[in-house]
């Protein structure tokens, strides 16, 4: 580990860590109605809204209401971006005249932004119009983010409530994480981003001459012209030029603050953030990877906020912190020593152990090992997804680390909302266990955790965790499952499980040497998507209203406290242990089978 590598990784904790509280309690104002700051500005615009649509913000919801609410919103959401992609090709803001989408990957990419996973089996400046970015899928970063912040604030309501039969109403939970969260952060971002060269533009694509010809062989289009054959009696190459090139453009930085703040990942260009006008510079390197985790964490000061107890929040940010960075560390070294393979080629892998440069393929040399790497550890830990590397060019046990984070269910900070109540239903877990061990009905918060809500953790916990496994096992038993595979053996089998893990606990990053946009593909994650996102979200929701109908007790001497050293470290034991008892045979054949391949 360089010292370089050192200062970069405690400079961005430190940096996140200082911005969360702030952050934090600003959005527990704006869920328990105190406006301040932007609110105060914006709220006739609110209310202007609320008339527009007829919504009665008084009127609240119990959580059944509340769980209808959510899917007729994505249902709707859905259905737009589907018909958008299906008839791109007939609308304007389409300066390449791009035709329409096919029906399983505007499926796929429909599902994939209404669930906030981002998935993206196409490449972005090749297949989708301006308005198709920004009016479909550019909304949905927005209003998908948003849904996950709502079921939140809905669960911290079922533990602050007595006696309640309703936990709020989700059209106001919704307009209020955008208006007054998503936008004004989105609109200081893209304006940050603009500053280091990220494009935000409606003019066409542009061509630019080379400064060097490119010369290549081309087999010519016709094989069945005699004169087009070598003395072989096969098609002969035709000697071909390339003098210029063709630049993409698009309204990018816009898409790309949302894409990042509210942990949605899909890139404007197919590269993503190793595109360079999605991701130019060190400085918006830096910026990009600190949204990634901004809210997240600033949502964990949110929750001991409106809960009353900020020490609730910060038990739960720690365990968040102890885990991704010893997840960063040990990714940031995997890489950086390098790979193996290279001692058989007769090239040297000495000073200090490390290889000068270390596992460089796949990345960019602007951004080098260290912010490739955290970067990696980052998105899958957020549920962000989007990379400004290829995770498929990972050494074996650097690139186990991403697929490790997205499997522990997305809860070491997650996607924004859904990554806090997935921790909060692992929480609901530990003291159930910690119950056990005393003889005592286990409580949190106040509240006594009983059968019903052990049910819906199980089905939380064990719905993502069967859709990984099944998905999996049918994809490598199949043709077509099989037929996507561009490497044999381990990491072929990884990248199906990655996919499938990605798909489920709704992340969205790939390893990309898994040819993804075919019909079983599009379909099969598509379901993954969908089901990872919304059997999540009934149950957790279902858990706050029977939270909200309690009562508060008071703490006893068998109560386990939630907000000490002990049960940080016996929570991450509980989302490790869950994590390995499920995955670890899955990564036996994978990562790890690959890396004992490797001779070290």
């Amino acid at each position: 580990m360089t010292i370089n590598t050192i200062i970069q990784l405690v400079l961005y904790l430190g940096t996140l860590v200082v911005l969360a509280k702030p952050l934090g309690i600003y959005m527990a104002g704006v869920y328990e109605g105190q406006f301040v700051g932007p609110s105060k500005v914006l709220g006739p615009v609110e209310r202007l809204f609320y008339r527009i649509c007829g919504i009665s913000a008084d009127k609240e919801m119990d959580w059944k209401t509340y769980a209808t609410a959510v899917l007729m919103f994505s249902a709707f959401g859905f259905v737009s971006v589907y018909l958008l992609e299906r008839i791109q090709g007939s609308l304007p803001l389409n300066p390449q005249q791009f035709s329409a989408v096919s029906p399983d990957s505007s499926f796929n990419t429909a599902v994939s932004f209404v669930t906030n996973t981002n998935w993206q089996g196409y490449g972005g400046e090749g297949t989708m119009s301006y308005l198709t970015q920004m009016a479909g899928l550019t909304v949905q970063n927005f209003v998908s983010a948003a849904t996950g912040m709502a079921v939140l604030a809905a669960l911290i309501r079922g533990f602050k409530r007595n006696a309640s039969a309703t936990i709020g109403n989700f059209w106001v939970d919704l307009t209020r994480s955008v208006l007054y969260i998503l936008l004004p952060l989105s609109l200081i971002y893209s304006f940050l981003l603009v500053s280091q060269g990220v494009v935000q533009t409606f003019s066409e694509y542009t061509d630019v001459f080379l400064t060097q010809t490119i010369r290549y062989d081309k087999l010519p289009p016709d094989s069945s012209d005699n004169s087009a054959m070598d003395t072989r009696g096969k098609p002969a190459a035709i000697d071909e030029e390339v003098r210029a090139q063709i630049i993409p453009l698009g309204p990018a930085a816009s898409q790309i603050a949302i894409k990042q703040l509210g942990t949605n990942g899909g890139g404007f260009f197919n590269a993503n953030s190793a595109h360079p006008f999605e991701n130019p510079t060190p400085l918006s390197n830096f910026l990009e990877l600190l949204a990634i985790l901004l809210i997240p964490a600033a949502l964990c000061a949110t929750f001991g906020k409106m809960t009353g107890d900020m020490r609730q929040g910060r038990a739960l940010l720690a365990a968040m912190l102890i885990v991704f960075t010893l997840m960063s560390l040990f990714c940031i070294g995997s890489e950086q020593r390098g790979n193996p393979r290279f001692s058989a080629l007769g090239i040297d892998q000495t000073a200090g152990g490390l290889h000068p440069g270390g596992n460089m393929e796949g990345k960019e040399t602007r951004f080098g090992v260290a912010n490739s790497a955290l970067w990696a550890t980052a998105t899958t830990a957020a549920s962000n997804g989007s990379v400004n590397s290829m995770h498929d060019s990972f050494t074996p046990l650097g690139g186990l680390i991403p697929l490790l984070l997205i499997q522990l269910g997305e809860v070491i900070f997650g996607g924004v909302g859904s990554g806090l109540y997935g921790m909060l239903i692992f929480a609901i877990l530990t003291v159930f266990i910690a119950g056990l061990m005393v003889g005592r009905t286990p409580e949190y918060l106040g509240k006594k955790i009983e059968t019903f809500e052990m049910k819906m953790t199980a089905i939380v916990i064990l719905i993502v965790n069967s859709l990984v496994a099944i998905g999996t096992a049918v994809a490598v038993s199949t043709p077509a499952g099989v037929a996507g595979i561009a490497n044999p053996g381990p990491h072929g089998f990884s990248e199906i499980l990655y996919a499938f893990s990605s798909a489920a606990n709704n992340n969205g990053s790939a390893f990309a040497g898994l040819g993804a946009n075919t019909v079983f593909y599009n379909t099969a994650l598509g379901i993954a998507m969908f089901l990872g996102r919304f059997w999540v979200i009934i149950p957790v929701l279902a858990v706050a209203g029977s939270l909200a109908r309690k009562k508060h007790v008071p703490a006893g001497l068998g109560t386990l406290p939630t907000h000490t050293p002990l049960f940080v470290i016996f929570l991450i034991g509980v989302v490790l242990i869950v994590g390995a008892l499920t995955f670890l045979p899955s990564l036996a054949l994978g990562p790890i089978a690959e890396h004992l391949m490797t001779g070290k």
